[in-house]
């Protein structure tokens, strides 16, 4: 199980290669459960029998079985841009929360993380728009092919802003996704009554999925909202599915508690819950295998199959560092084998 603390032995184009592999992988296999999400959210299903499964068994019989995953391709194509300006944000948001004495508090810790997160869904927000149009689109009568036709299309029908139509949602989400995060990490040590330094991976493991489980469910009716927002365009057959008549945010939020009552914010939190195990196990396994084998590359283990060391490489130099040792003790070897007169 990846530990997803930062690892010296990995270049950051490998970290970021693994990270985007193991997202990409989870997105995949997890895709139908997103369908299911986002359907719920945007009230296509409204009137329907409702669930996961009922919902995915609808569109496999009206679009077929390859419509479960549409809107996956351009989730996973953001990842690495997503991933990357998420990275960088972070960076500097660690350096700005950082005290004279080079400490970061906790709290500081997660500000800095949510406020990466939200940077990076700001730059790549289009894309995530696009996804939403695709999955509620009929995929036998298409109004978009793919990502570029989409991004054409939406800029000349509805103009540059429509990209970014729900965006401000986003930023407001991130308050009671930051509040989660610290109301699950204070209350760790409570729940497995231990230091947090001594748990264990399955522990790890257990707390990023409670933390996903918390954060999301507070954050949901924000989500609600962006994606009636992101999905509605006259330009779309019946609105693009949205089951609710709104003239923005705020009015969208009124609409739907007057229409399906305060409950109606969560629809389709059951399969973004259901989502959650699944989508960070593989994701962690993917991202540990893969950096088994950077690791391998390097140098610092003996095969991608086990974290067997390789013996007398020194774990705590860089990868840059351990090819120029490398470099110079085979040069030495060449040195000391040539003839001498």
């Amino acid at each position: 199980m990846a530990t997803w603390r930062r690892d010296g032995r990995l270049t950051g184009g490998q970290r970021l290669l693994c990270a985007g592999l193991a997202g990409a992988l989870s997105l995949s296999l997890t895709a139908p459960l997103e369908l299911a999400t986002v359907l719920a959210q945007v009230g296509v299903v409204r009137g329907l029998s409702r669930g996961p499964w009922a919902t995915g068994h609808r569109v496999w019989r009206a679009e077929g079985p390859r419509a479960l995953w549409k809107g996956n391709a351009v989730a996973c194509l953001r990842l690495f841009p997503c991933s990357a300006v998420q990275l960088a944000a972070y960076r500097k948001f660690v350096v700005l929360f950082t005290d004279d004495l080079g400490h970061i508090s906790q709290w500081s810790s997660i500000m800095a993380g949510s406020l990466a997160g939200m940077v990076s869904t700001v730059v790549t927000y289009p894309t995530d728009l696009i996804k939403t149009r695709l999955i509620v689109q009929n995929m036998l009568e298409p109004s978009y092919r793919g990502l570029l036709h989409a991004f054409s299309t939406i800029y000349q029908q509805e103009g540059f802003l429509a990209l970014y139509r729900g965006v401000s949602l986003t930023v407001v989400g991130a308050l009671p996704f930051s509040a989660g995060s610290l109301l699950v990490y204070m209350n760790l040590e409570k729940i497995w009554n231990g230091p947090r330094d001594q748990f264990s991976l399955p522990q790890n493991f257990a707390n990023v999925c409670l933390a996903a489980a918390v954060t999301q469910t507070l954050s949901f009716p924000f989500d609600t909202v962006k994606r009636k927002m992101q999905a509605q365009s006259p330009y779309l057959p019946h609105s693009g599915g949205v089951d609710v008549h709104f003239s923005g945010a705020v009015d969208c939020f009124r609409q739907i508690v007057k229409a399906q009552g305060v409950l109606g914010l969560w629809n389709g939190l059951t399969a973004n819950l259901l989502k959650i195990v699944p989508y960070f196990g593989i994701m962690f396994s993917t991202f540990e295998f893969c950096k088994r084998i950077c690791l391998y590359q390097n140098g610092y283990i003996l095969s991608p199959l086990s974290y067997k060391l390789t013996p007398g490489v020194d774990q705590s130099l860089q990868p840059q560092e351990l090819r120029e040792l490398k470099k110079f003790f085979k040069m030495r070897k060449l040195k000391s084998k040539k003839p001498t007169l």
